[in-house]
């Protein structure tokens, strides 16, 4: 399976509208709960209306849309990646996956990958 590195640093954080989120950029991930409003954002864009924030992850995005009857893609990945100590935040599009790792782990977690077979594109 081939991965792709994503060039610049994102950050994680809770916001409480969306009124200041950048939609114009490459990646912005939202999601909605009764809980809460989550954004995934790149870190020079974090709004200012941000709640909390989590900086310093990097991410690999799975090169290529998925199907939806795939099994265990992000199994494998985060099962190889949690075997190696490294903790994961996953995020799923209509077409593929996005797996951040802290920016301290993320060189060791491409290696980790590449040992098991992935192609970093």
């Amino acid at each position: 399976m081939e991965l792709q590195r994503v060039e610049y640093d994102l950050t994680v954080c809770k916001i409480d509208n969306t009124e200041h989120v950048d939609f114009s950029r490459e990646l912005v991930f939202l999601s909605k709960t009764n809980d809460e409003i989550s954004l995934v954002c790149e870190t020079d864009r974090v709004p200012e209306n941000a709640i909390e924030s989590e900086p310093d992850w990097k991410a690999l995005k799975v090169a290529g849309v998925l199907d939806f009857g795939m099994i265990g893609v992000i199994a494998k990945m985060t099962s190889l990646l949690a075997d190696a100590e490294i903790s994961v935040f996953v995020m799923s599009t209509y077409n593929t996956d996005y797996v951040l790792m802290k920016s301290e782990d993320f060189d060791r977690g491409v290696q980790v990958l590449e040992k098991s077979g992935y192609i970093m594109k």
